[in-house]
């Protein structure tokens, strides 16, 4: 029994023994494969190296697979160098001389403002801005008698934008958050913003960043984007930027360029008083270029001028006559009763591209864009009883021709530019002949032809003589044709809201 237990015991011993001397072996072949030099990753993954490839047979078989694909990442053909686009300049945008005309070349304007006024078309000036562009680009001080629609937001956008731009190369300038170079004002939000998308155009390829301030929007949207970059330009509404300057969110000691646009409207709607203690904020008369465009020069006008300038240049465009001259207008003699039946058929029978229907009461407005509804007539209201982001997102729709017909009170007659309004309609004509030559200055502006359409009606001819004596010249009035007098089908049953 101890014979046999001896026996296992020392059988036992000789496997381990076996076992202790492979796993010695096999770590001893691993260290000699770590002292071994390692081959180059390259020749690895080619499975030769060129010496034993005398022939290039690997590099020809790597190349096939590369061309017809069939083996992805193995090889890729290099990429041909970018091309560089050819540097753009004014040659590009070839403008003929004309007689009596001024072209944008001109005028020694930057290439990059001259490229975005190749990119918008403009080819040649309008009245106001071949005057008063030479005073402008010049830094003097500037009172422009010009009305909506006769290009004067050009005018000083051009002239600030070339003004900041040499300041940038001359080293002249520091960019800071919340401190702007050039300000503008304006009477309402609806003008604010498209005067900042109009800078925005204008400066597309001049690297200014442009903001617009104004009230009835996000306000802390707003305070970051002035105090998140550097802003070179602030178009604003009185209200709002009084706020963010009261709290220091803005800093206008750099704004040494000043605009205020439609001041007869600030006189109007009150504003004087607040751009008093806006132009405070700013740096003094003797350091800051000041630009003042009204589409009337009163005498309030010009003694506020007075005190915020230095020896202006005084520029006359005419406004009035230049809508006459471009809007065909054509007044209808119809009863109160009547003017719905000639819209509609003028909506729904005559070729347009936007309509663009005034009323005077927000509440005859509204019910005006219920009743085309009703007959299958698609309509905007924009009032100002509308929120801000409902207007602008109306306003876009207006824009984009997602709907082509708009009704609107005299809140969109100044400051909205729309391309593409081929009828304005007086639905409603104005009480004051002023307001008329705004509204028609909706459709016809700078140089093209539109159409204008009111409505003598019991109450709306009493208004006619006043407008003519404005507008310098008669009316012609005429009798509807019978195409526009059809009865319009009846509408469908008014839905109730719950």
């Amino acid at each position: 029994m101890i014979k046999s237990f001896l026996q296992r015991a020392g059988q036992r011993l000789k496997q381990l023994a076996g076992a202790n001397k492979k796993t010695k072996t096999a770590k001893e072949r691993h260290s000699q494969a770590d002292q071994a030099p390692k081959k180059p990753a390259a020749r690895r993954k080619a499975g030769r190296t060129p010496d034993a490839d005398p022939g290039g047979r690997n590099r020809n078989r790597q190349q096939e697979r590369g061309d017809s694909g069939s083996r992805k990442g193995k090889y890729r053909r290099p990429r041909p160098g970018k091309r560089k686009k050819p540097r753009w300049t004014p040659a590009a945008f070839p403008v003929d001389p004309m007689p009596g005309k001024s072209r944008f070349h001109d005028f020694k304007l930057p290439r990059g403002i001259m490229h975005a006024i190749a990119d918008l078309d403009f080819r040649y000036c309008t009245p106001i801005q071949e005057k008063a562009l030479p005073a402008a680009l010049a830094g003097k001080d500037l009172i422009g008698r010009a009305g909506t629609g006769t290009g004067k937001s050009a005018v000083f956008l051009i002239a600030l934008f070339t003004r900041l731009l040499r300041e940038k190369q001359e080293g002249k300038t520091k960019r800071r958050p919340g401190r702007p170079r050039a300000l503008i004002i304006a009477p309402t939000r609806e003008l604010v913003m498209q005067i900042a998308k109009d800078g925005k155009a204008l400066g597309k390829y001049s690297h200014l960043r442009i903001l617009a301030v104004y009230g009835g929007a996000d306000y802390s949207k707003q305070q970051r984007q002035l105090s998140g970059r550097p802003v070179d330009v602030v178009a604003a509404t009185p209200g709002r930027l009084l706020d963010f300057a009261a709290k220091g969110i803005i800093n206008l000691k750099q704004a040494s360029i000043m605009v205020i646009d439609e001041a007869d409207r600030m006189l109007d709607m009150g504003f004087i008083p607040d751009v008093r203690r806006i132009i405070y904020k700013t740096p003094p008369k003797e350091n800051r270029q000041t630009m003042l465009f009204s589409a009337t020069v009163t005498e309030e006008v010009r003694r506020l001028a007075s005190q915020w300038c230095i020896k202006p240049v005084y520029i006359e465009s005419e406004p009035e006559q230049v809508a006459v001259d471009t809007v065909r207008q054509i007044v209808y003699m119809t009863t109160t009763a009547e003017k719905f039946t000639v819209l509609y058929n003028l909506i729904t029978s005559k070729p347009h591209e936007r309509i663009l229907v005034f009323t005077n009461m927000k509440n005859e407005a509204g019910r005006l864009s219920e009743r085309l509804k009703r007959h299958g007539i698609d309509s905007i209201l924009l009032t100002g009883d509308v929120p801000q982001q409902k207007r602008m997102a109306r306003l876009e729709r207006f824009r984009a021709g997602a709907t082509a017909v708009m009704v609107a009170t005299d809140v969109a007659g100044r400051g909205i530019h729309i391309e593409g309004i081929s009828h304005v309609v007086n639905f409603t004509l104005p009480y004051e002949p002023e307001d008329y030559v705004h509204r028609i200055g909706r459709t016809g502006r700078a140089g093209e032809s539109g159409t204008s359409i009111s409505f003598a009606c019991e109450e709306g001819a009493f208004y006619l003589p006043e407008i003519e004596e404005y507008i310098g010249k008669p009316l012609s009035y005429t009798v509807p044709e019978e195409e526009l007098m059809k009865k319009p089908p009846r509408p469908a049953a008014k839905q109730r809201h719950r």
